[in-house]
C-alpha cells in the first residue's frame, strides 16, 4: 500500500514572461498534471504599457524525458483582464487558450518555456482592441 502512494505536488515557480504579455509569472502546481499560471504586468509595448493580468489552468498533456531535461507540453484555458493605458480608461476581459512547451532541468529548479495563446476579447470597454488575437513569448521560472 505504501508503495502505491505518491507524494503531493507542491511546485511553486516564480519568474518572468517576455513577449505579449510581459510581466512576473507565478506557477502553482495543483497536481502531477495540473497547475495554475498567473502573469501580472503589461499587455504590450506597442502603443502604451497596458496593465495586464491573467490566470490560466494548465493541463500537462505529455512529458518527454531526456537524461538531463524534461519537456512538458501543456494546454490551458483561462481569463485575462487588461486596460488601455490606465484602468480608468477602459477595461477589457478576454478568454485565452495557450499552448506551452517547457524545458525543465532535472538537476536544478529551473524551467524555460515558450507559449503561444489564442486570446478572445469578449468585453472591450472602448471597442478599440482586436476581438481575436495571438499572444506569446518566452518565460523563465525558478521553482521552490
Amino acid at each position: 500500500m505504501l508503495g502505491l502512494a505518491a507524494p503531493a505536488s507542491a511546485d511553486v515557480g516564480l519568474g518572468v514572461f517576455v513577449g505579449e504579455p510581459t510581466g512576473l509569472d507565478l506557477k502553482l502546481g495543483l497536481s502531477a498534471r495540473g497547475s495554475l499560471d498567473m502573469v501580472f504586468g503589461w499587455d504590450t509595448y506597442r502603443d502604451n504599457r497596458d496593465h495586464y493580468a491573467h490566470v490560466t489552468y494548465l493541463a500537462t498533456l505529455a512529458v518527454a524525458r531526456g537524461r538531463s531535461v524534461l519537456v512538458p507540453v501543456r494546454l490551458g484555458i483561462g481569463g485575462a483582464i487588461y486596460d488601455d493605458g490606465n484602468f480608468d480608461n477602459g477595461t477589457n476581459l478576454a478568454v485565452r487558450a495557450p499552448l506551452q512547451i517547457g524545458l525543465r532541468f532535472r538537476h536544478s529548479p529551473i524551467e524555460i518555456y515558450g507559449e503561444v495563446a489564442l486570446k478572445l476579447t469578449f468585453f472591450d470597454d472602448n471597442d478599440n482592441d482586436e476581438t481575436v488575437d495571438i499572444d506569446g513569448g518566452i518565460g523563465f521560472r525558478v521553482f521552490f
